[in-house]
């Protein structure tokens, strides 16, 4: 268990990097969102930037809003581990922050292990599918002159099920050491886990 323990803080740690590199995307996604409003909304600099348009042949405005889309699903990605390991998202069973937090682990272990592995695994293929055949057909934006080579933002959807999946890894090893660990591996997975009300802290 003191392995399994070890190899979730790798885990952990790798999971959280990425998510936190992932949340400095938000720098450039709000420059590129008000530049966007002010090439549009600005009439002499919308202007400058149609004729730029009709000279080159590249629209700034298209390729900006293909570019925000992008920064969010990438942001948003790289992200979802994060959020997991830090019990950010919503959880909706009001019925299991009344239970005691060794079921709470229960039903955390069981619903991965029933839920979240198949899932990832699922989706990990499909979306492996989903960047081969965007790359062989070359496939761009919708637009004539948007961003091309869309196979390079359809690859996050690979990179964002492994980071989860490293979360989720690092949770369930987590909880075997939590549930079937010593009482020193128990502590210190307990003290890891996030995943729990504020009740854990209750004498077991």
């Amino acid at each position: 268990m003191k392995a399994a323990l070890n190899i979730a803080s790798v885990l952990d740690r790798f999971s959280r990097k990425a998510g936190q590199a992932g949340a400095w995307l938000i720098l450039p996604l709000v420059f590129v969102i008000m530049f966007d409003v002010v090439t549009r909304k600005v009439d002499f600099i919308r202007l400058y930037f149609s004729d730029f348009s009709i000279e080159y042949g590249y629209s700034v405005s298209t390729i900006l809003q293909d570019f925000e889309w992008h920064l969010h699903g990438v942001i948003l990605l790289l992200t979802f581990g994060f959020g997991y390991l830090a019990n950010a998202h919503v959880r909706v069973d009001v019925f299991r922050e009344h239970i005691h937090p060794r079921k709470q682990a229960w039903l955390e272990f069981i619903g991965l292990f029933v839920m979240a592995v198949p899932f990832l695994f699922l989706v990990g293929w499909q979306s492996w599918i989903l960047m081969a055949i965007s790359y062989h057909q070359g496939e761009g934006s919708e637009s004539l002159t948007g961003i091309p080579w869309r196979y390079v933002i359809k690859s996050f959807m690979i990179i964002g099920v492994v980071v989860l999946s490293m979360a989720v890894v690092a949770t369930l090893f987590r909880l075997a050491a939590y549930l079937f660990g010593s009482r020193e591996e128990h502590e210190e997975a307990r003290d890891s886990l996030e995943i729990f009300n504020y009740e854990h802290h209750r004498p077991e």
